[in-house]
């Protein structure tokens, strides 16, 4: 209720243009981003699927694993199925409260999936630097703590764009040239001032993406100290091999986001193009290769897979 609570200044449906200069191709474009839409969808359930039933996946770190699935889906539908209406049935229209709430999905799930990371570089450091206290230290009730305080801390996070935007009066073209609602590009469409608008949307997810990469960097610092010390050499592949997966998750996740969020505040010599086909890349690809990489690299749910399928 409160997203669609909005003010006088109300305006009509906006306009979403898809990927301007390539309209004549944007059929041709939409094949890929559904095969790589259905091959997120597909990944995810069958990862949350595997958890929910697999006694031997009810661990912490495969309970973070499921909520960083769960998020992946929510960015992925926010943005794809509206890119394919667009591309495929020229559906370009869209209300002023369905793009606030789309707005709010994507950015809400991109904030999540950051806290989620960190939570599980916490995980490793726990698993790792004190296995003995691992059970002791990530219980039931801990876990429940953590996924409420990040979920409400991106909640708090991404809640103020709405309001931000609702504020503003609308009253010149409503042609978003992009293929999903997103907070900068539909407040520059306003006819007042939107400095804040400008600095809260880059600052605020910037610093928290900051922090979040600064603490998982500490974990893993600390992490690499424990593992070096380990006496033998099998061990401290073991213990590195535990971490592999994360690893690759997170250098999937945070080069190309501050990459698009530098680009979009600063690259003035980035053509709308290539940002645009950036941006909704990075909405698909991480949440349909995340459930790859872990389905490889963690044996565990390796296993699990092959068992499924055979």
């Amino acid at each position: 209720m409160i997203i669609f609570n909005l003010s006088s200044y109300n305006p009509g449906p906006f306009i979403l243009l898809g990927i301007p200069g390539l309209e004549q191709f944007h059929v041709w474009i939409g094949i890929p981003f559904c095969i790589i839409y259905i091959t997120a969808i597909m990944g995810n359930c069958i990862l949350l699927y595997l958890i929910a039933v697999e006694r031997s996946l009810h661990e912490p770190m495969f309970f973070f694993l499921s909520m960083l699935a769960m998020t992946d889906l929510i960015l992925s539908t926010a943005g794809v199925p509206k890119t394919l209406s667009i591309f495929w049935l020229g559906a370009r229209e869209i209300t002023f409260p369905g793009c606030l709430t789309q707005m709010f999905f994507i950015h809400y799930s991109f904030v999540l999936d950051s806290a989620i990371l960190m939570a599980m570089a916490f995980d490793r450091y726990v698993a790792i630097c004190s296995p003995l206290r691992y059970t002791t230290i990530l219980t039931p009730r801990t876990i429940i703590k953590i996924v409420v305080g990040v979920s409400f801390r991106s909640f708090c996070i991404i809640l103020p764009d709405v309001f931000l935007l609702t504020r503003l009066p609308f009253c010149r073209t409503r042609i978003i040239p992009h293929t999903y609602c997103e907070h900068i590009g539909v407040a520059r469409l306003a006819c007042a001032d939107i400095s804040i608008n400008i600095w809260y949307g880059f600052c605020v997810p910037i610093m928290t993406l900051i922090s979040d990469v600064i603490l998982i960097a500490v974990s893993y610092t600390l992490i690499l100290c424990a593992v070096f010390r380990l006496p033998s050499r099998d061990a401290r592949q073991k213990a590195l091999g535990t971490c592999g997966s994360h690893i690759c998750v997170i250098l999937m996740f945070y080069t190309p986001a501050f990459f698009s969020i530098l680009a979009h505040r600063f690259g003035h010599n980035v053509s709308r193009t290539f940002h645009i086909m950036f941006a909704n890349l990075y909405i698909v690809i991480p949440p349909a290769l995340n459930p790859i990489v872990y389905g490889v690299k963690t044996k565990q749910i390796r296993d699990k897979v092959i068992l499924l399928f055979s």
